[in-house]
């Protein structure tokens, strides 16, 4: 790659079952010039994000042998338009590319947040994915000063910041499930759950049970299935289940798994069970400013994130996202 050629990631055919590296394929072209109303971008980190697996599988969000979208953060490098200025640190949605064309409505400027914020920051917990996390625990579930909470596939991204944040948010016992033994260590030992378990080691439902014998006031659940049926049991009257994903069942073959076999619960224990998609609550991001950027700041609220280096590795990095071998929110540096 020169400093001449964009390189752009595309989709080339449907999956089946778990996305294979011959699915995508990388087109050099020369960089583009920015037509009126428009900059240039170039990119120097990039999301690679579970719901990517779902846009895999869909017309409306990738669109075959069409670049692709995702969170991206980029510097201006010219422009013709006045709202966005060569320098300027931009986020955007028109990734998986090494460079691009944005208009200032398809772009948010980086606010300067003062040293002790890095950039990473920004497409990690002050990003879609601290965000989601945000809006689940604050909006959706409504957690509470004192209450425990369980935090399914809690050593990705949207789950690290979840249990960061429930802790700032004064959260009682904060229970997670993870996929291997290493992850659990780093939520009982880094992030600072209380009790975690890998869902590997036997019913979830028992494994919850145990980990929660008190019950639970509060889920985050972005597994579904088996995951959202041990929430549902260990949950005690009124409880709530903000529902944020489903990862379990993206590489499904065949039909999603069954729905939960205790769903009738949620009559019984009046449980409120609601999903949402962050995009509806951006109205959300100067309260997670407000409660996070301070701590950034003074170093007490680390970042959980795993960084690829290099544009090239941006498909390995999604595929080893979704083989779950990152901690926390995994970001692709150029």
């Amino acid at each position: 790659m020169t400093n001449d050629t964009m390189i752009t990631v595309r989709q080339t055919a449907r999956p089946t079952g778990f996305p294979t590296p011959d699915l995508f394929d990388f087109v050099e072209s020369p960089v583009p010039a920015p037509e009126p109303g428009t900059a240039l971008v170039e990119n120097v980190q990039w999301s690679v994000d579970p719901y990517h697996r779902e846009a895999m599988d869909s017309d409306e969000i990738w669109t075959l042998n069409s670049p692709m979208e995702g969170r991206t953060l980029g510097r201006v490098l010219d422009s013709r338009d006045p709202a966005l200025r060569p320098g300027d640190l931009v986020l955007h949605r028109k990734g998986w590319r090494t460079h691009s064309l944005v208009a200032p409505a398809e772009a948010r400027k980086v606010p300067d947040l003062g040293p002790g914020v890095p950039l990473a920051a920004h497409l990690s917990l002050l990003g879609g994915t601290g965000l989601s996390a945000y809006v689940g625990l604050t909006r959706i579930a409504r957690l509470q000063p004192g209450e425990d909470l369980f935090v399914s596939a809690a050593a990705g991204g949207v789950g690290t910041a979840a249990g960061r944040l429930a802790r700032l948010l004064g959260a009682g016992r904060l229970v997670g499930s993870a996929g291997s033994a290493r992850k659990v260590a780093y939520l009982t030992e880094e992030v600072g759950f209380d009790a975690a378990f890998d869902y590997h080691d036997g019913p979830v439902p028992e494994l919850l049970a145990k980990a929660a014998p008190e019950g639970l006031d509060a889920v985050l659940e972005g597994v579904g299935g088996e995951h959202l049926e041990a929430a549902i049991g260990s949950l005690r009257p009124f409880g709530r289940i903000a529902w944020v994903g489903a990862v379990g069942q993206y590489h499904s073959l065949s039909a999603p798994p069954p729905a939960p076999r205790n769903l009738f619960d949620v009559v019984g224990k009046s449980i409120r069970l609601e999903g949402f998609l962050v995009r509806d609550h951006m109205d959300a991001l100067d309260e997670l400013y407000e409660l996070a950027v301070p701590h950034l700041r003074d170093g007490s609220l680390p970042l959980d994130v795993t960084v690829v280096e290099g544009f090239e590795r941006i498909v390995s990095a999604f595929l080893g996202m979704l083989r779950g071998e990152n901690l926390g929110k995994m970001l692709v540096g150029r």
